[in-house]
């Protein structure tokens, strides 16, 4: 049997992160760690794995526990590898002339086809990069699994294939996942912790409705909050009537009674919390409008991988002024490609085959963030490319959930989340009308994808998205169009697309 035990667990950075954090994983629990950018999830599940320390509290693992901790990224110093000598790189040099047969086993489990085995990482794309790091850690046959945002990059098809894994292959360990897409937390996991400053909440139930459960215990505690405020307002109106009375009439009980009752109205109020807001920053975005019916418009155009092998074929599409486009399609297909292939076109270069509308501006953010200086600051980022002013920069940043603090750190220390909201707060200053986002939610918290749904339907810009969270594509997309034998064909939703996806891992 192996467990993990956390006693009294916290985290303070600049302000508390979580605190006083009490509960045992055990075989078979498979837990959803949930909370917003920057909050500590990354750091908990890091010290977790026996690779970091939090503030304060301890963490216990059953004696001979080994623990598998999947990262974010694949270490720099491996990009050059194949992904077959990326596996290999996790096991002990001893054991791999002898062992390597556990590569090859790890692989075929997650259905790697050989001509991706021996492809270098820099050439593949971020999903298969992703399922590099999860082999590097399964080749190790941990006893425990900590997955740190699995999904993000994946294709649907590699994402059904994730969730049946987790549920066959690592159902009897401890897991606990830290993820932001709301189904695949409803499909993986039976347990879920919600971290926050004061008071973290542990449900033995999945996402949804854990997050019910939560709301009723917030809604209940803002009732007694609202009910103790009416009573430290009642007892100093009483206080200070007798303390009116005391004096008029001389008597000092009335005064010490009056004391007592404002000391009383203090202690309620000191004790009085509210109900717990995330606090990760505001998402907004705009559009400066624009008068062209076709914004963007292609005819016979060939998309390309970056080592030049031909990926599909766009034949005729036209994009209309307040289209939301959805790109749908296997891991590998050539989305990010396209998508990235359209940006250069709206920057000036010169595709045959490709019309830009003069009227054009557009608000461009890749899968990695790519554009942001990892030496630069956010405050220097901003207040070097866009005509704000420093204050108004600063004002900017921490409405988008850089505290002062943090302004003025190299981007290359903040959270996979901050550096998110930090590139959304970039596109929206290039006051764009036609947005372009690869995979926008990955790193984003539920709360800022929830609020970038909102934000693109309220301004009705015209947009081109590719994205694997099934719920963002199912409620944003006007028209669906799916890269399938080659070809870009349109489709009438991404229902059956989902459908062929799940059926493939059955």
């Amino acid at each position: 049997m192996g467990s993990i035990s956390l006693r009294n667990a916290g985290l303070v950075a600049t302000d508390t992160l979580f605190s006083n954090l009490n509960f045992v994983i055990g075989d078979g629990d498979r837990v959803g760690l949930v909370a917003g950018n920057g909050r500590g999830k990354t750091t908990l599940l890091r010290a977790m794995a026996g690779q970091g320390d939090l503030t304060t509290g301890d963490i216990t693992r059953s004696r001979g526990l080994t623990v598998g901790y999947v990262e974010q990224d694949m270490p720099e110093a491996s990009m050059n590898l194949t992904l077959y000598e990326a596996v290999l790189e996790a096991l002990p040099p001893l054991e791999r002339d002898t062992d390597s047969w556990r590569v090859d086993i790890v692989l075929d489990e997650f259905e790697t086809p050989q001509q991706m085995r021996n492809r270098r990482l820099t050439e593949l794309s971020g999903g298969w990069q992703r399922i590099a790091l999860i082999a590097r850690c399964w080749v190790l046959q941990p006893d425990a699994l900590l997955l740190d945002e699995p999904t993000n990059h994946l294709d649907l098809g590699k994402l059904f294939q994730l969730e049946k894994w987790i549920n066959e292959a690592a159902r009897n360990i401890p897991v606990v996942i830290a993820s932001h897409d709301r189904q695949f937390l409803d499909a993986t996991t039976n347990r879920t912790l919600f971290l926050r400053p004061d008071a973290s909440h542990y449900f033995p139930l999945p996402y949804s409705k854990a997050r019910i459960a939560l709301a009723e215990l917030d809604e209940a505690a803002e009732a007694k909050r609202e009910r103790d405020l009416k009573e430290v307002s009642r007892l100093r109106k009483q206080a200070a009537k007798l303390t009116n009375i005391g004096i008029n009439s001389g008597s000092d009980l009335l005064v010490v009674k009056s004391k007592y009752l404002r000391d009383r109205a203090a202690k309620i109020e000191t004790a009085v919390l509210s109900v717990h807001k995330e606090r990760s920053g505001e998402i907004r975005l705009g559009n400066s409008g624009a008068q062209a019916k076709v914004m963007l418009a292609l005819e016979d155009v060939e998309v390309t991988s970056p080592a030049g092998d031909k990926l599909f074929r766009v034949d005729k599409l036209h994009v209309f002024q307040g289209d939301r486009l959805v790109i749908l399609g296997r891991n590998g297909t050539g989305k990010s490609q396209f998508i990235g292939l359209v940006h250069r076109a709206m920057q000036g270069q010169d595709y045959p085959g490709i019309r830009v509308s003069p009227q054009v501006t557009a608000g461009y953010i890749d899968q990695a963030m790519s554009f942001l200086p990892a030496r630069e600051s956010p405050l220097g980022f901003i207040t070097s490319r866009f005509d704000e002013g420093d204050q108004r920069s600063k004002s900017l940043l921490a409405a988008a959930g850089f505290p002062l603090e943090k302004q003025d750190r190299p981007i290359a220390e903040l959270s996979f989340g901050q550096r998110a909201r930090l590139g959304l707060l970039a596109i929206r200053l290039q006051n764009p009308n036609f947005y372009l986002l690869d995979e926008p939610t990955n790193h984003v918290d539920i709360a800022g994808q929830e609020r970038l749904e909102d934000e693109i339907l309220a301004h009705g810009a015209t947009s081109i998205l590719v994205s694997h969270d099934r719920s963002f594509v199912r409620g944003l997309g006007s028209r669906f169009f799916l890269i399938e034998n080659k070809r870009l064909k349109e489709v009438k939703g991404p229902e059956p697309h989902f459908a062929a996806m799940a059926a493939e891992q059955e």
